[in-house]
């Protein structure tokens, strides 16, 4: 990360601009949300911090989906936008810039940027014959495609295209492509997923369609108007645009490159880690520092998660979740939910993303562990020091310690992306604070009157409490800002500084405001109990939609009008009759019939019955049975379904 001219640090960190096609879910929550940790926590350091995200629109599902809407794409993608900027300020993602491929200024770089690399030779003009996923955006060649011409990615059909089209020559940056990233493996992370580019590359580069037929969307080739650029082209610009490339070239030299880009593992090798770094090379532009590639979330059973799949997660659905089942805040339950997703996985990994797993991590880390030690330092605070530590105590033991260790694994955590590391490091602080307390007992020291030592104890884990508060503030910035308040720093006007985030740096004469429990425990059991009575409703009721069929399952049922000629009982069946019935077909037909119990062989002879005439045929015991005769009554029959006036065998039953 590199000085700017008056000595602070710059750190440009992206996510991915997303479709605006569908509202933002948990994977897109993810990579935002962990961008946003990374930007507060250099903010807090008193870096130059630029955090951008925001929202991809040309793509041609877009237009589609418009289409479907009744409405123009741009009216669609105004409209639909709105979704992530609400998500995000709910979610308190503190982006600086949210840009959008529909802007002007973004569209003039792009355009800029085509020009120069036509002007190059870097584009060129060919046809273009080939397999498009319209849901992936992505151009396939046939041997990528699964059977059936199904997309690899997605598995939905692709689209066969023949069309006039304009190349990017990546096929040219393959070679110092892979040099680069051999020397500077710190560039792709994880490593597993530099390993993978890697592999891509060395399969060979191919050129890439970076243009489609203009169709009214998109930003238009210049001096071509036959022709818009392709949305993932399109889209990588981006980064270029938020930084000022082309239009604020200050702007763009104090901002690139960019310090860490962040994105989902499926969307790295084939773009930001081959076209997206070969492009830049192209244009004589110095490459990312980093770009970190996350896992996916995926199901209990292993599935990903995603839109196409149906099972999507609303992260907002947890967020209400939450605060149903514990009563906290909903800023305090989002900064759960973001402390959830972090603390559950390795970020790099795939991860099981589970609502069960969000309530239970609430209470065990969240309500047990951090309320816990707040809840139960501060009254002793107010009881034993009428709630105000009045100066600084001489320190009492082993938790400064901790607290080091703790701060200085959180730093290397971060630079690492190591987010889990990062919160079982302060976890452990916690763990080390609250057994503190448990071991010190400041509740016999002040019975036996030991003032200096209490005054030491309580300065101790306030302390630790404080700079608790501090290192988690990137990932829970509101809880963080509550403790504040809570052990009297917001009242003092003492600024959250990470360069605080040392031992014995509490002021004298914070008075401790003590308010409600941050993290009120949930009562789990109710919810699996709750969960359970739902399950079985939602199976009885299941059950019951089973046992109803359809008009169209019942217009299937072939019902007649059947005469019996002959009668007889099954040899050796107590309850069953041999039938020989007229239902208006060239030959009789034979009819199996449990009717013997109230019915005689001699009284059926001659009457008139409804015949089930197109049930599988069936052997019982030993007669072939073509059909049955519908009777009312359950385990016997009580009578014969019968017409009330006269009809020739043959008609339809409806």
């Amino acid at each position: 990360m590199a000085a700017t001219s008056d000595g602070h640090r710059r750190f440009y960190v992206t996510t991915p601009i997303y479709y605006v096609n569908d509202k933002p879910h948990i994977g897109h929550t993810y990579t935002t949300t962990a961008a946003d940790a990374v930007a507060r926590y250099h903010r807090m350091r008193g870096d130059e911090v630029l955090f951008v995200t925001g929202t991809d629109e040309h793509a041609q599902k877009v237009v589609r989906a418009a289409q479907a809407a009744g409405l123009d794409p741009q009216a669609f993608a105004d409209r639909v936008m709105t979704s992530f900027l609400d998500a995000w300020d709910r979610m308190h993602i503190s982006y600086d810039r949210f840009i959008r491929t529909t802007e002007a200024e973004h569209k003039q770089v792009v355009a800029e940027v085509f020009r120069r690399l036509l002007e190059s030779g870097d584009i060129y003009k060919d046809h273009y014959a080939g397999w498009y996923c319209v849901p992936c955006e992505t151009y396939f060649a046939e041997d990528a495609l699964n059977e059936g011409s199904l997309c690899p990615d997605c598995g939905r059909e692709v689209e066969q295209l023949t069309e006039e089209a304009y190349f990017f020559k990546a096929s040219a940056y393959g070679n110092e492509l892979m040099r680069e990233i051999e020397a500077n493996p710190e560039r792709i992370q994880p490593d597993s997923r530099r390993n993978e580019v890697l592999s891509f590359i060395r399969q060979g580069l191919q050129d890439t369609c970076v243009t489609r037929a203009n169709q009214g969307w998109g930003v238009p080739v210049p001096g071509d108007q036959e022709h818009v650029i392709y949305v993932w082209f399109d889209a990588l610009i981006n980064y270029l645009s938020a930084a000022g490339w082309s239009l604020d070239e200050e702007q763009f030299a104090r901002t690139w490159p960019p310090s860490l880009q962040l994105m989902g593992k499926d969307i790295l090798t084939r773009f930001h880690g081959s076209l997206w770094l070969a492009m830049l090379m192209a244009l004589g532009i110095e490459l990312p520092q980093m770009l970190f590639a996350h896992g996916w979330w995926v199901t209990a059973g292993g599935e990903k998660i995603s839109k196409s799949r149906g099972n999507v997660i609303d992260p907002w659905a947890e967020v209400e979740l939450l605060v149903e089942e514990s009563g906290c805040t909903t800023d305090v339950a989002v900064d759960a939910v973001r402390y959830y997703m972090f603390r559950e996985v390795t970020f790099g990994l795939d991860g099981a993303f589970s609502s069960d797993g969000l309530l239970a991590r609430f209470n065990a880390d969240l309500a047990n562990d951090l309320g816990n030690l707040l809840n139960r330092t501060l009254p002793l605070v107010e009881r034993f020091l009428d709630g105000t530590i009045d100066q600084p105590g001489p320190g009492a033991g082993e938790l400064p310690e901790q607290i080091a260790r703790a701060v200085a694994r959180t730093e290397t955590s971060f630079q690492t992306l190591d987010m889990r590391g990062m919160l079982e490091g302060i976890w452990e602080l916690l763990a080390a604070a609250n057994k503190f307390v448990d071991e010190r007992a400041p509740w016999d020291l002040f019975k036996q009157g030991k003032k200096v030592e209490l005054l030491a104890v309580l300065y101790d884990v306030v302390d630790a409490i404080r700079v608790t508060a501090l290192m988690i503030a990137p990932v829970m910035p509101v809880v963080a800002e509550e403790i504040w308040r809570q052990i009297g720093l917001e009242a003092m006007a003492v600024p959250m500084s990470w360069d605080d985030c040392q031992p014995g740096k509490l002021p004298a004469g914070a008075q401790v405001r003590r308010g409600r429990p941050i993290f009120p425990r949930i009562d789990l059991e109710r919810v699996r109990q709750r969960a359970a009575a739902k399950l079985q409703q939602e199976k009885t009721e299941e059950e019951e939609a089973q046992k109803m069929i359809s008009y169209d399952d019942f217009m299937k049922v072939d019902l007649r009008i059947a005469k019996v000629l002959d009668a007889d009982p099954v040899e050796g069946a107590d309850k069953l009759l041999k039938l020989v019935v007229d239902a208006g077909e060239e030959e009789p037909r034979q009819v199996v019939a449990g009717l013997a119990q109230e019915f005689s062989p001699r009284e059926l002879i001659g009457e008139t019955v409804v015949l089930v005439a197109n049930l599988e045929p069936a052997t019982i015991r030993g007669v072939q049975s073509q059909g049955m005769i519908l009777a009312a009554g359950g385990e016997k029959p009580l009578a014969l379904i019968v017409p009330d006036r006269d009809v020739e065998p043959g008609e339809r039953v409806r």
